[in-house]
């Protein structure tokens, strides 16, 4: 039978990481042209670097959601022989897609934060050319949240069919 700590404390990091990654798409870093006043030119501004925390935070509780499962699972690969029968077939299907949708969420969240923290040097422009203020796209932390959703489903039900299919094994 799966344990219900292991099963509760799974889902309370994923709740963290989710609404890390929802945060952070909120918060990610915008960018201004300001004209300096003493000198004739233009260069960009940029608000603050919170979602970068954000990211990485939801980076590191995706991270150990993860690795909870994985290890009282012992990665699938360890430990002893499951059942054959629907069980261990789900267990096998959920592993691959929950490693799947971790990977993608973990990219998506790392990218994102590398991208936010990311500020072009304020270049001076001459005439009427405004510089190019490069920020993060919109979209790329909450793709991280909505593969961190799924992977947090996921996870989970690996984990119950993993322990479903372990619990009836019959030396």
């Amino acid at each position: 039978m799966a344990s219900k700590l292991v099963i509760i404390a799974v889902i309370v990091l994923d709740i963290i990481a989710f609404g890390l990654a929802v945060a952070a798409e909120q918060r990610r870093s915008t960018a201004h042209i300001v004209t300096d006043p003493d000198a004739d030119y233009k260069y960009c501004q940029y608000d603050s670097d919170i979602a970068t925390g954000y990211g990485v935070g939801a980076f590191l509780c995706l991270l150990a959601s993860q690795a909870v499962v994985m290890a009282v699972s012992r990665c699938f690969c360890c430990g002893p022989a499951l059942v054959p029968g629907g069980s261990r077939a789900c267990a096998i299907i959920l592993f691959i897609v929950c490693w799947l949708t971790f990977f993608i969420a973990e990219i998506c969240l790392l990218a994102g934060s590398t991208r936010n923290a990311y500020h072009t040097k304020y270049r001076a422009f001459y005439e009427d050319r405004a510089p190019s203020c490069e920020t993060l796209r919109k979209g790329v932390f909450a793709a991280g949240a909505a593969f961190t959703f799924f992977s947090a489903i996921v996870s989970n039900f690996y984990y119950v069919f993993y322990s479903k299919a372990r619990d009836t094994f019959r030396p």
